[in-house]
């Protein structure tokens, strides 16, 4: 069922055909949802009340709790998130909210439940709240602002849920840093996102280049110049990704820039090899 999970963008110009199968699949299986609908309803009476886990799992444990899923665990989550994708498409906000938390709570293991949950939240609907207060028209900008940093904060709230399950995730950290970056405007939370998923194992490489750049953006130079000092001689060359000669690009415009001493300057490993074979040769 991995194959349905949905990405906030990208499935647009599908939506038709997709709609029409995951309603017939909802159909075959409706019977089986029935009872995580009901705990649903009891859990969160209120359609705009955002559903918490802890109300969620006192419900179950009125003579349900999650170990009779047992092994359907997933099977379950991946059919709730099917329904999700339904209320997504039909921009039914209240809707959406509720699927997304209950899914996670269901089967929180899947990434791609938080994460597009989060990036569902963050920008699909403020748009969805945007249109609705605009009807058309222009929204004033104090309004804008508030329905952008409530739907951030929200999507912050969830991902901060998915860090309790998934501490070691970079994935997270990155998500949680472009939300403060992209919506909220905020680079110095932004840049400290990004430095802690570059702590991470599974870090990608471009984490801890944005983490510099913001720090310049931040006018923080000289930060961003013993970062990336410390950075490059950890990137495999050889690796397009790991952007090692564009880190060393940046730290040679850092050291023009800051008028770095030559003798204080970035040797890189690669020359220092060059030094010593040109010392034997001498």
């Amino acid at each position: 069922m991995a194959g349905w999970r949905f990405t906030a963008s990208g499935i647009v110009n599908s939506r038709a055909k997709v709609t029409v199968v995951v309603s017939a699949v909802l159909l075959i299986t409706g019977a089986a949802l029935r009872p995580v609908e009901e705990w649903v309803r009891k859990a969160e009476p209120h359609p705009m009340r955002p559903v918490r886990a802890r109300r969620i799992n006192a419900v179950l444990g009125q003579g349900t709790s999650m170990a009779v899923l047992g092994g359907f665990r997933a099977l379950v989550a991946d059919l709730l998130w099917l329904k999700a994708y339904l209320a997504w498409s039909a921009c039914d906000l209240p809707a959406t909210e509720t699927m997304i938390r209950v899914v996670t709570t269901v089967d929180g293991r899947p990434l791609c439940f938080w994460l597009n949950g989060a990036r569902i939240m963050a920008y699909d609907m403020t748009q969805w709240r945007l249109r609705a207060v605009g009807r058309g028209g222009a929204v004033p900008t104090a309004l804008r602002r508030r329905i952008t940093d409530e739907q951030a904060g929200m999507a912050l709230r969830l991902l901060e849920d998915a860090r309790g399950q998934h501490p070691e995730s970079a994935a997270v950290c990155v998500e949680m840093a472009n939300i403060h970056l992209n919506t909220r405007a905020d680079p110095a939370a932004a840049a400290c996102w990004y430095r802690q998923a570059a702590a991470l194992p599974d870090a990608p490489y471009y984490a801890a280049r944005i983490h510099a750049e913001l720090l310049k953006r931040l006018g923080r130079p000289r930060e961003a110049y013993a970062w990336l000092r410390q950075l490059h001689p950890t990137l495999p060359p050889g690796e397009e990704a790991a952007g090692a000669p564009v880190v060393l690009g940046r730290i040679r415009d850092l050291e023009r820039a800051l008028e770095i001493p030559e003798n204080e300057r970035y040797v890189a490993p690669e020359v220092d090899v060059v030094a010593q074979r040109q010392q034997k040769i001498d």
